[in-house]
């Protein structure tokens, strides 16, 4: 028999702190930073974010969130044998964040490990465990993107502080006779390393080059809108699909103009592209489960529907899974 696996449940969670474009306007203001919500809307599509407060870890975020998806799937963390953490925020150096959430969730015994491909992290992570439970390796995962950008960000350089926010988003992926994740696409470049980075570390108890975000928007705009229709339309042919088989497409919301740009690209009108960069601003690889599970809660995306993923970040990074919910 063959085997394939299949989204079960879905979760997401947001931090209670709703920032505002003019709340952030407000703050740089303060620093001597001038934008505005104009500037910031036009460039991004971004009109709120929400921020972690001090104290709350990516790990806190993706329990909220893997509680609603094991709920949705109706099982208890006890009947998981895998679980894979995106982030690009770490509890800590080590263990990885997967591990201490497994403890929080009291789910003790199966694999535990984070992946780090920054903002097509979940895209990466969602591949791993498909792989796993094909294998026979796993059967039940909980594949998680969590994130608290808020950390990174340098409110001196308003191209970058007003674009990431914080969350995380979760699923359930079981195996099933039935074919589930239809195919996957990944890619990497390192020679695109300084486009979107943070060059800092930790060394001898201290942290060593700089540990805030930097990024060139207009050499990740340029790459990003050429990968994604080229991941996009892989996955696709791999499973014999075509875009017109697409029902809905969630892309990484980073930006509206890169979003709008492969939907063009693919010819899907954007009534079939969930969009929550503007309330969500970038969630890095939070931010395709956050927007799956709003699409599932709110009544768009329905079982039998056909999904393609698509994510694109720093590494240079990027991939897509098509499959059927």
């Amino acid at each position: 028999m063959t085997v394939y696996s299949r989204i079960t449940g879905t979760g997401s969670y947001l931090p209670p702190r709703r920032i505002t474009n003019a709340d952030l306007v407000a703050d740089l203001a303060t620093r001597g930073i001038e934008t505005s919500d104009d500037w910031i809307v036009e460039r991004t599509g971004i009109r709120a974010r929400h921020f972690a407060d001090p104290g709350v870890f990516a790990s806190d975020l993706g329990l909220e969130a893997a509680r609603q998806a094991l709920q949705a799937a109706g099982l208890t963390p006890s009947e998981l044998d895998l679980i894979i953490v995106a982030t690009s925020t770490p509890d800590m150096v080590f263990p990885s964040t997967a591990c201490i959430l497994q403890h929080k969730l009291g789910a003790a015994g199966g694999a535990a490990f984070d992946v780090q491909a920054v903002c097509s992290g979940f895209v990466y992570a969602l591949t791993v465990a498909d792989a796993m439970i094909r294998s026979g390796a796993a059967r039940r995962a909980l594949v998680v993107g969590a994130e608290l950008f808020s950390r990174l960000l340098d409110f001196q350089d308003r191209t970058t502080c007003v674009l990431f926010g914080d969350g995380a988003g979760a699923v359930v992926l079981e195996a099933s006779e039935q074919p589930g994740i239809l195919a996957s696409d990944l890619h990497a470049d390192g020679r695109h390393v300084g486009i979107l980075c943070v060059p800092g570390h930790v060394a001898g108890g201290q942290v060593l080059g700089d540990p805030l975000l930097k990024m060139d928007g207009q050499a990740v705009f340029k790459l990003a809108v050429g990968v994604l229709e080229d991941a996009a339309r892989a996955a696709l042919d791999k499973a014999g699909r075509t875009p017109q088989d697409i029902d809905w497409l969630i892309p990484h919301q980073a930006n509206i103009r890169i979003i709008q740009s492969t939907a063009r690209k693919l010819r899907l009108p954007m009534e079939r592209v969930v969009v929550t960069v503007d309330q969500h601003g970038n969630t890095s690889a939070a931010s395709i489960p956050l927007a799956l599970d709003a699409g599932v809660r709110d009544g768009r995306i329905r079982p039998g529907q056909t999904l393609l993923l698509e994510g694109v970040g720093g590494g240079f990074t990027w991939g897509a899974v098509l499959l059927n919910l």
